[in-house]
């Protein structure tokens, strides 16, 4: 994984070369609307303050657990005990992320979701919000992390959230048997080059029209920038959206041409 200050200087080289999506080089009414109504949308929903309450409550939290991490580990915490509130200090994905996938998931009415990398659940929680008639489909290797979502999952009042435990090599098949044809993937579990490329692989055959995946941390190691340079050059991928900590990638045959974006977000 990059160091803070590799990341930093990524993030500046990134920046240079990006745009705010409303000048030159967004001509596809798609990815304006996407922009305007979903990237930018500042507007407060009630779901937003239910995850949020969550998320205050874990941070309070001194509660220690063990943790088998199956990935390629926190960039804070590396060891077998941590604190709950650690793991949502320096693993949950912030707020802004959640929120983004909420009104990503509202504004497409997407109704099959799928997550490799339950955590603590807070990011789910913002998923299963945005479909509430529809439905998700969780993966977490570490049943500790998962058993302590689930119970999270029970105070919010949800009930349409199924937890898949296990690796994911071993376990998405199964996964993708329950719902072989997801609407948005968002994959947040395995930060190396060759899993996250196997993964993308798996769900190429399940993706269709409108499809839509989420990586995380696309700029976290060289390994990941390259997973993600190969992801954009799949035929399929028709429209990529790179916010930096997270690689946006649309299955739409409306792209005539392939079209790749970078936008500060």
């Amino acid at each position: 994984m990059f160091s803070p200050l590799q990341i930093a200087s990524e993030y500046f080289t990134w920046w240079l070369r990006s745009s705010n999506g409303r000048g030159h080089g967004t001509h596809s009414p798609f990815v304006y609307d996407f922009i305007e109504k979903v990237l930018l949308d500042k507007g407060s929903y009630p779901a937003y303050s239910r995850v949020e309450t969550l998320r205050r409550q874990l941070l309070n939290s001194h509660e220690r657990i063990h943790v088998l991490d199956l990935g390629a580990g926190s960039r804070k915490e590396g060891k077998q005990e941590r604190k709950i509130r650690d793991i949502v200090r320096f693993s949950a994905k912030p707020r802004k992320y959640g929120q983004l996938l909420y009104r990503m998931v509202r504004h497409y009415q997407i109704q099959e979701i799928m997550e490799l990398g339950t955590s603590l659940g807070l990011t789910t929680a913002y998923l299963a919000y945005a479909a509430e008639s529809g439905r998700v489909l969780t993966m977490e290797g570490a049943p500790e992390i998962a058993d302590i979502a689930v119970s999270n999952f029970r105070k919010l009042g949800m009930d349409n959230i199924e937890v898949v435990i296990g690796d994911f090599e071993n376990r998405l098949a199964d996964a993708l048997s329950k719902m072989p044809s997801p609407g948005l993937v968002y994959i947040d579990g395995n930060h190396l080059k060759e899993p996250t490329l196997r993964y993308f692989n798996r769900l190429l055959p399940h993706c269709r029209e409108g499809t839509v995946l989420v990586f995380d941390d696309i700029h976290w190691s060289k390994g990941m920038q390259e997973a993600w340079q190969t992801i954009k050059m799949e035929p399929q991928v028709r429209c990529t959206i790179d916010i930096f900590f997270m690689g946006i990638v649309f299955f739409r045959n409306s792209f005539r041409e392939k079209q790749d974006f970078m936008i500060r977000y």
